[in-house]
Parts: C-alpha cells; sequence; structure tokens
C-alpha cells in the first residue's frame, strides 16, 4: 500500500530535481502530484507505477516512476531512496515505517516487466506488449545502465535492453514508431524491437495511449561510438609530436593525425556507409516530400531566432554570432526546394554502437530539449549528418575540457591536436556517407555549414542549462569552424 499522498509527494518534490533525467532543472517545482498509480506487485517489496504530474511554471510534465516500497532499504538500494520513513503513520503493529525507492534499480522488482510483457497483460491502465513472433524470456536479471542520458535504460542479461521513458510526451514515443518501423522493415542497423508498454488513456484526455517503455534486442558485443573515438583521441593526444622545428601548425597536424595509435578514421568512414543506409530505410518506411523554398527560408530564419535567444541567454555565444548569422542568411538567400524526410533528429556518437557486424544507430526520440513537434518535423538528412560531425568536434576537445584528464601545454597545442583530429574524421565519415548513396555534403556546403551552426547554437544553450562545465567545448568548437 502506498503512503499518504502528501508524504508522498513532498518527498518526490524533493527528490526529483536531483535526477538525471529530470528535466525541469532550470526552475523551481511548484507541486507534484499523482496522475495515476498502478500496483504491479504487492508484498515486501512492493512495486506501483505512477504517473507524476510535475508543476513548473504555469506548465505540467508527466514523469513516469517505478515506485519500490520496502519496509528495510538494503544498502545497495540506498543511492536510488526517494525518502526515508515518509509514511505519516505506522503501517504495522511493530511501528516501523516503509522505506521508498526508485525500483528501475531493484533486479527483485523489474522481472515484473518481463513476466507482464511475455503475456501479452493489461493491468490498470497499463497495457503490455509484444511484437509479432517474438518470444520474451522472463528469467533474466536486470542491470541499469549508468550512462547519463535522459531515459533508463535496463540490461536484461545480455539478451534485452529495455528503456524506460522519464519524461513523457503524448501519443506513441517516436523511439518505437520509427525503431518498429525499421524492425519490421527488415532495417539491419537498428536492434529489433521485441515489446513495448504503453499507458491508454494517456495523461491528457483525447491524447491516446503514450509509450512507457520500449523492450529491444541487446548487442551485448557493441561498444559505443563515444568510447571508441575517446580513445582515438587519447591515443592521438599522447602521441609524441615531431622536434618544434619540424613545424606544428598545419598540414603536418592534419596528416599525422593517422600516425597515432588507434586512429578512427576507418571507423568513421564505415560509419557515414552505415548511416547513409538507415536514411535509405527511413525514407522507404515513411516516404519522402518536397519543402517548397520558402519555408526553408522560414526554416533559416527560425534559426537565427533560436541564435539570438541564446545569445541573450549565453554572453559567450555572442562573438561568433556575426558568422553564424550569415551562414543562416546565406541559406535563406540561396534557398531552393529541399527534400525532406524522417531522420534520426539528436544523432551523435553516443547513439552508434559499434558490433562485430558493423555500425547499428540507437535512440530514434530527437533532440531533448525540443518539443514533441519540433522532434516530428521532417528534415533534410544532412541534418543529422551535422550532428555527427559537431559529435567529432565534442569528442576531439572532450579531454581538454575535463578538468585533470590533460596536462597543459603551451600555445593552445592541444586545442590545435584536438582540431586535427576532429578534420581527419569528419572527412572519413563525410566520404562514407556520400559513398554509400547519401547527399554529398560537400555538394551541399551552405546547407550543411547551416545545420551544423543550427545544431552548435543548440550545444550552447543545452550545455548552460544542464551541463555548464560542457559549455566550453562547444565555444572552442566554433572558435575555428567560425574563423
Amino acid at each position: 500500500m502506498l503512503p499518504p499522498h502528501p508524504a508522498l509527494t513532498r518527498a518526490l518534490a524533493e527528490w526529483l530535481p536531483g535526477q538525471r533525467w529530470f528535466g525541469g532543472k532550470d526552475g523551481p517545482v511548484d507541486d507534484v502530484s499523482i496522475g495515476t498509480a498502478t500496483e504491479l506487485r504487492t508484498g515486501d517489496p512492493a512495486l506501483h507505477h505512477l504517473i507524476l504530474d510535475v508543476h513548473q511554471n504555469g506548465t505540467v510534465d508527466h514523469y513516469q516512476l517505478l515506485l519500490g516500497v520496502r519496509r528495510d532499504l538494503p544498502d545497495r538500494l540506498r543511492h536510488v531512496e526517494i525518502g526515508a520513513s515518509t509514511h505519516d503513520k505506522p503501517d504495522g503493529p511493530d511501528g516501523r515505517k516503509v522505506r521508498l525507492y526508485d525500483a528501475a534499480h531493484d533486479p527483485d522488482l523489474t522481472r515484473t516487466l518481463l513476466d507482464e510483457l511475455a503475456a501479452g497483460a493489461s493491468i490498470g491502465p497499463l497495457r503490455f506488449r509484444h511484437a509479432d513472433g517474438a518470444r520474451i524470456r522472463t528469467d533474466l536479471t536486470s542491470l541499469p545502465i549508468t550512462a547519463e542520458q535522459s531515459n533508463t535504460s535496463l540490461l536484461f542479461g545480455d539478451a534485452y535492453i529495455c528503456k524506460l521513458f522519464r519524461r513523457l510526451s503524448h501519443g506513441v514515443n517516436l523511439d518505437l514508431e520509427v525503431n518498429l518501423a525499421l524492425t519490421r522493415g527488415g532495417c539491419a542497423r537498428v536492434p529489433a524491437v521485441l515489446g513495448w508498454i504503453e499507458l491508454e488513456p494517456g495523461p491528457v484526455p483525447g491524447g491516446g495511449p503514450v509509450t512507457l517503455g520500449l523492450l529491444s534486442d541487446y548487442l551485448h558485443t557493441g561498444a559505443d561510438g563515444w568510447s571508441l573515438a575517446i580513445a582515438s583521441v587519447r591515443d592521438w593526444f599522447a602521441h609524441t609530436p615531431p622536434p618544434r622545428d619540424a613545424g606544428w601548425e598545419g598540414e603536418w597536424a592534419e596528416l599525422d593525425a593517422s600516425a597515432a595509435g588507434g586512429d578512427f578514421a576507418a571507423e568513421a568512414e564505415r560509419l557515414g556507409a552505415a548511416t547513409a543506409e538507415v536514411h535509405g530505410a527511413l525514407a522507404r518506411a515513411f516516404g519522402v516530400t518536397m519543402l517548397p523554398a520558402a519555408e526553408v527560408r522560414e526554416m533559416a530564419a527560425r534559426m537565427n531566432a533560436e541564435l539570438t535567444g541564446t545569445c541573450r541567454a549565453v554572453p559567450g555565444l555572442a562573438p561568433h554570432a556575426k558568422s553564424l548569422t550569415g551562414a543562416f542568411l546565406d541559406l535563406a538567400a540561396r534557398a531552393e526546394p529541399l527534400p525532406v524526410q524522417r531522420v534520426h533528429g539528436d544523432y551523435h556518437l553516443g547513439q552508434v554502437l559499434r558490433t562485430e557486424s558493423g555500425w547499428t544507430v540507437l535512440d530514434f526520440e530527437g533532440e531533448p530539449a525540443r518539443t514533441q513537434h519540433e522532434r516530428r518535423a521532417l528534415a533534410h538528412p544532412l541534418r543529422d549528418v551535422a550532428g555527427m560531425l559537431r559529435s567529432f568536434e565534442y569528442a576531439a576537445r572532450f579531454l581538454i575540457t575535463k578538468p585533470g584528464t590533460m596536462p597543459p601545454e603551451p600555445g593552445g597545442r592541444l586545442e590545435t591536436r584536438a582540431h586535427a583530429w576532429a578534420a581527419r574524421n569528419r572527412a572519413a565519415f563525410c566520404r562514407g556517407y556520400a559513398a554509400a548513396g547519401g547527399p554529398d555534403p560537400a555538394a551541399h556546403s551552405v546547407l550543411i555549414r547551416a545545420f551544423e551552426f543550427e545544431k552548435a547554437v543548440y550545444e550552447v544553450r543545452y550545455e548552460a542549462r544542464n551541463r555548464p562545465a560542457w559549455l566550453p567545448v562547444p565555444l572552442k568548437s566554433l572558435a575555428h569552424l567560425t574563423a
């Protein structure tokens, strides 16, 4: 049985702002109420599924929480405790109080999700669906992925990954919609969808079911692109430079990036080819339409408006504003009809896995700071290419920015090396993408420059709000790109 709602919601209002996946860190929580509460397991421990209605600055966002309830909380779950003894009254004759915690981290309870998915169960407003022909094992133990993300993903053995969407959007989640279509279309570049969880009806009257979770094959041999790229950058930084009289700047710095161990360029090229393959599968699954030239000009105007607003919020971007505005104005001046389609929407090295069979693409939800309408908008595929080019810039400078990771070098030499690594891998990615049938970035320089600068503005705004320590990464890369 749940504790009284006032005690529970007070504890949640204090706990939510400290969670990585909570999207309202830039303002106080005004109120938390419980939209739905569904008991999935009784006893000790008990499991309750909650939809939380979080009120902030006149708006309401909806979050999903698996709430665990125990008399005694083991040490392994202390880090996800929501409230110690939040019951207002003793819940038993011994006078002890219950402990509340985030049960997504409790393998004793998360196995319930597999049980219900395998059974295709309906419990209260919750619907557990499985894909046609899917056979889901129920004997696996979960382990939460610890990487920073806006959702929570659970590994079940080495067979499945279950993504729980924390901040809910109305209707079918893009990640489910796109992955299911690509799975049914036979695309080998995405993990196969096995099942999903939805809420019916959703939190908004008339809004239809809301996707809560997605179960897919887990590619246990995969290594994420970000980790591989960072290892390559580390090798490049550790590579001994030539004598100073051989020269540091210019051509040597770029060409010699291939001399260090762990060169990433071949993988970047293969990733470009895989990206073109996914774009082709998306076009076949969802179709392609033409965006009129007038709407391309409107798109350029929106890019410039975002730049203006971000410069006001983050003054460090202002020195680059002239160059960025020039790119957007150039796009508007040369506007012509553009083919647009479904794309990834938030494409970067953390969204791809290198497996023994090649590159695989994950997470088709779009950029977390965008509205649901913006995430669903069709786009030219080079928008994804621009996102990955920005990710190479991030990887190149991450070790420089992270305090204590790299010893300082005089004269900005590490920054020069970072630029060389990024340039080499950006070129390789674009080469692979064009060779595999994607639109050649070199032949669309105005468009891709505008997309890349749009992404950089988004990054600056996102980092300023969520990870201020990372803000120098996009700003330093812009210093090179706008020079």
